[in-house]
């Protein structure tokens, strides 16, 4: 018989001498705290060495008494940092009649905290008047008046310390550093003042990678030989080198600093990325499986042009993208791109196909990105009563919000987006539209495990003849990202089906005649959901969704609402809706999307 087979044997076996009196049963320390909760019950548990010894299997009473000594002053030592210094103990312990069991019974007025009555920061040196180290001063985490917290203390002090060294003041030390508590008046009075030293600048950088040119690589860099050290630039030419792709592994280091001439050098090192393959699946109630596959070669030369296959296909969709890319100017921020797209797409009750070729120039300004895109399309639609076919020539503009410090990195939520584009004759088009959509998603946390998320989507059109817009820029509404308890796409204008030989309505069994979602020219959209954290990366929410896509505004809108769970794995996200529909009759819908969390 083996280790592994003994065991629960074994384990059984003690178990049934337990039950039966054979064996004595294993001693044990109930430890009841009355008085305090949250953070300061915690803290308490946290010093108590009696909590501790509460899973040992051999207890002696003079071990439990030994423990027992030590619980007022450890107490009290628990209450110390969060500005508990004068507090009333009271605690007991009592055995069992066989003396194998202890329950120590512990009870706390913590009373009145001591309060911070003063706290002076001063800074010295030449970063005296520095404004990194306002913020620190004018927002501390210790105020006058706030209760005393030796944490919050420590904090100050680390913030001083590292902001300095962030900031270059590598020689940067405190002079003074203290605390001076009195428990009977209940006050503290803090001083903190750090002398910052002569301010380091960047030093030589020294470049060693054979993968793109040097002058291309520089561009990358967020800082110059000269410039003020700053922890923060190093990491950020970390990110922007990281993201572009064109590395397996890249370090950027800070070297041995120089007192004498105040400069701290730079090794920037670098291994060329290989070839890359991407297979992803999922589902969703909107598309049904889906499934995705690139690839791409993110330096095809050293001048850093990149290319990127992708083919993507479900039930409603097939779609084939090549991307050529060029980096220009700062090459995290700016590129020119060559795009040829062949989709296919049944949209609503529409069938449509796409065959376009789209340079474009992206770059990000401040807080924006900005997309000029220029497409040469060939586009068919089809649907019942009509095939049409178009050749047009559409410039567009894009913005999309990018977070604070951006890189270039994939953004996978956008909290604002917005296209406008448009063709006409002119142009040598054969329709005249121009159209706008925008979309913005926010989250709000409103308390701790609750969050606020609010959707919205407007697009307009501006066109003489509906029936000239191509599908495929035609607005729809329905389905998982939009009026959840409508099919996807299930909600725009409708037209009669029409018989190809009599041209007259087509009837269903009921006598009503047979329609199709067409699309409309324009589109509303908005979702307000609750979401509440669970344990275990699962969330419940709950929503209300409204919206539709019509002709005209003033038209109906469709509404419903629902609730929801959500399960978040580091690969995968699923996602689980019920909906009703409240403008119509209508059945519960189930919306199920499971995605690769990128």
């Amino acid at each position: 018989m083996t280790r592994q087979q003994r065991m629960p044997l074994l384990r059984a076996v003690v178990g049934a001498l337990l039950l039966f009196g054979a064996l004595p049963a294993p001693a044990a320390i109930r430890v009841d705290i009355d008085g305090v909760e949250g953070d300061l019950k915690r803290n308490v548990e946290a010093f108590l060495s009696v909590e501790r010894y509460k899973d040992r299997d051999k207890l002696e009473e003079d071990t439990v008494a030994r423990l027992y000594n030590r619980v007022e002053d450890e107490v009290r030592s628990a209450l110390k940092p969060l500005g508990y210094y004068a507090p009333e103990i009271k605690a007991s312990y009592e055995s069992s009649h066989d003396d194998r069991n202890w329950r120590i019974r512990i009870s706390i007025d913590a009373g009145k905290p001591v309060l911070v009555e003063s706290i002076v920061i001063g800074i010295e040196g030449p970063g005296a008047s520095d404004p990194v180290f306002a913020a620190i001063r004018e927002h501390p985490a210790l105020r006058k008046g706030a209760q005393l917290n030796h944490g919050s203390y420590e904090q100050v002090k680390g913030d001083l310390q590292r902001t300095a060294a962030s900031y270059g003041y590598l020689d940067a030390r405190l002079l003074e550093s203290e605390m001076l508590v009195d428990p009977l008046q209940r006050r503290a009075d803090i001083k903190l003042k750090l002398t910052t030293g002569q301010r380091y600048h960047f030093g030589q950088i020294r470049i060693e990678q054979s993968v793109i040119r040097p002058a291309l690589m520089r561009r990358f860099m967020r800082f110059s030989e000269g410039d003020p050290y700053s922890t923060a630039q190093l990491l950020r030419t970390q990110f922007a080198l990281d993201d572009s792709l064109y590395f397996s592994t890249v370090e950027v280091q800070p070297e041995e600093r120089d007192p004498q001439t105040l400069s701290v050098p730079v090794k920037i090192s670098a291994q060329q990325s290989r070839r890359q393959f991407s297979i992803g699946t999922g589902y969703g109630t909107d598309t049904g499986v889906r499934g995705t596959f690139g690839w791409s070669d993110s330096r095809l030369n050293d001048r850093g042009h990149r290319f990127r296959v992708e083919v993507k296909a479900s039930t409603l969709t097939r779609r084939i993208d090549s991307r050529y890319d060029i980096p220009f100017g700062d090459p995290a921020l700016e590129k020119m791109s060559l795009q040829l797209t062949n989709r296919t797409e049944q949209i609503g009750d529409l069938n449509t196909t796409e065959l376009s070729l789209t340079p474009s120039v992206t770059q990000v300004l401040g807080h924006w990105q900005r997309v000029l895109s220029l497409a040469a399309t060939h586009t068919q639609t089809l649907s019942a009563n009509t095939r049409q076919s178009s050749n047009l020539l559409v410039p567009g503009i894009s913005y999309a919000s990018v977070p604070e410090g951006y890189l270039g990195e994939v953004l996978f939520s956008r909290g604002f987006y917005a296209d406008l584009i448009g063709s006409s004759h002119t142009l040598g088009s054969d329709s005249d539209f121009l159209r706008l959509h925008v979309q913005t998603e926010r989250v709000y946390d409103l308390r701790p495990r609750w969050h606020l998320l609010l959707r919205g989507e407007v697009g307009a059109s501006l066109v003489r003849d509906f029936n000239d817009l191509p599908g495929i820029y035609r607005f729809f509404a329905g389905g998982d990202r939009s009026v959840r308890g409508f099919a996807y796409n299930d909600l725009s204008p409708k037209e009669i089906v029409l018989d190809p030989v009599r041209h007259d309505p087509v009837l269903l069994a009921s006598g009503n005649p047979k329609t199709q979602n067409v699309g409309g020219r324009h589109l509303l959209a908005g979702s307000v959901e609750i979401v509440r954290d669970l344990p275990r990366n699962f969330a419940m929410a709950t929503f209300f969704d409204i919206g539709n896509a019509f002709n005209k505004f003033g038209d109906p809108m469709a509404y419903s609402a629902g609730v929801g769970v959500r399960y978040r794995l580091p690969v995968v996200a699923i996602g689980l809706d019920i909906a009703m529909p409240l403008s119509e009759s209508g059945s519960p819908r189930l919306h199920l999307n499971i995605s690769p969390k990128l």
